[in-house]
């Protein structure tokens, strides 16, 4: 996965929700993605937004992967608008690391429907689901990548913190 078009180095994957955010990462190879955290949202003091960042920084991530939530419909919703909010903040923060928006519809479903397979209970995937959807942004990433559907390093998207890139605009 190396060339001018897909550097090689971690990427973070993030799953923003109105309570948690799920955060997973790959290996330096882009082949695997693991969970690494859940953080509780602070949205007086940003708390997890600087856990956040130093995530990123701490492991030399080259991108971050950020889902968006959009509708079944392909419609943004408020959801949508709260995601780009929280990935502005982010990438004003850990600028020039790039921001990337992928679609994550029905990825929450899909993280739930995994643990339950693994037999994890209900009530304990609460506080993994959020973790597991960011596993499930950042590997469907990853094996599009691998598939040839590949990011390049697109020109920053000037909507959102000059950082963001959105996954259907490339």
């Amino acid at each position: 996965m190396s060339g001018p078009s897909a550097p090689r180095g971690v990427r973070v994957g993030v799953d923003v929700g109105s309570v948690r955010v799920g955060i997973a990462a790959s290996d330096p190879d882009g082949i695997l993605a693991v969970p690494v955290t859940t953080l509780m949202r602070d949205r007086k003091k940003n708390t997890d937004i600087d856990n956040l960042v130093g995530i990123v920084l701490d492991r030399q991530a080259v991108e971050v992967v950020v889902g968006l939530p959009r509708q079944l419909s392909g419609q943004e919703g408020r959801a949508v608008q709260l995601v780009r909010e929280y990935a502005d903040v982010l990438s004003a923060r850990i600028a020039p690391v790039p921001v990337r928006f992928v679609d994550e519809r029905l990825t929450t479903v899909a993280a739930h429907r995994r643990m339950a397979e693994r037999g994890v209970r209900s009530r304990a995937r609460r506080g993994l689901v959020d973790q597991e959807a960011a596993v499930q942004i950042l590997q469907n990433d990853l094996d599009s990548r691998r598939r040839g559907g590949g990011a390049p390093a697109a020109a920053p998207d000037p909507s959102v913190g000059g950082g963001a890139v959105p996954q259907d605009e490339r």
